[in-house]
């Protein structure tokens, strides 16, 4: 399978679930990330704002941002651009329908990255969207430990990969 066949394949298995067995799942995979030993020593952690069919995070960044530094990414251009999330921290509606917190552009490190993806393997390929952005930004962050976290659905025997692409050091999903 193709990347483009792979994602519209996942597509459908999404649409066999209800808003609510996804929202399940996300309470699921994000409690096994709270308890992930990478997730508990990292003090600065990029996560991401998700969208409606993407693992929520809404009430996993609300719990965690006053005990750890939550890093959000922002698309500038054809680039992810870090922004730390606090409290009171707006937000507003960026490139492709995604939530963005309107801060100041974020210039320290990382301890962990969390990855959002369309599809995983279990040797930690990833697809997204397909227009490259986290492997721009990855490849800048190699040093950083990469989780990736998906729907169980979402977790594939192989992803179709290309010399560009990072793989993520573990995947996380039920």
């Amino acid at each position: 399978m193709d990347k483009k066949e792979l994602r519209t394949y996942i597509k459908t298995l999404k649409r066999q679930h209800t808003k609510e067995q996804l929202l399940e799942q996300s309470d699921q995979i994000m409690a096994k990330l709270e308890q992930h030993p990478d997730f508990i020593k990292a003090q600065r952690v990029m996560l991401y704002s998700a969208l409606p069919d993407e693992v929520q995070t809404a009430a996993f960044l609300e719990k965690w941002h006053v005990l750890k530094q939550i890093i959000l990414p922002t698309v500038v251009g054809d680039d992810i651009v870090p922004v730390e999330y606090g409290e009171g921290t707006s937000f507003a509606v960026g490139d492709f329908n995604i939530l963005e917190p309107q801060n100041k552009p974020y210039a320290g490190g990382f301890d962990l990255i969390v990855v959002p993806g369309v599809a995983f393997d279990r040797k930690g390929n990833r697809i997204g969207r397909g227009k490259g952005f986290y492997d721009r930004f990855l490849c800048q962050h190699l040093d950083v430990k990469r989780i990736g976290i998906c729907f169980d659905f979402q977790l594939v025997d192989e992803v179709p990969t290309e010399a560009n692409d990072i793989r993520m050091d573990e995947v996380i999903s039920l």
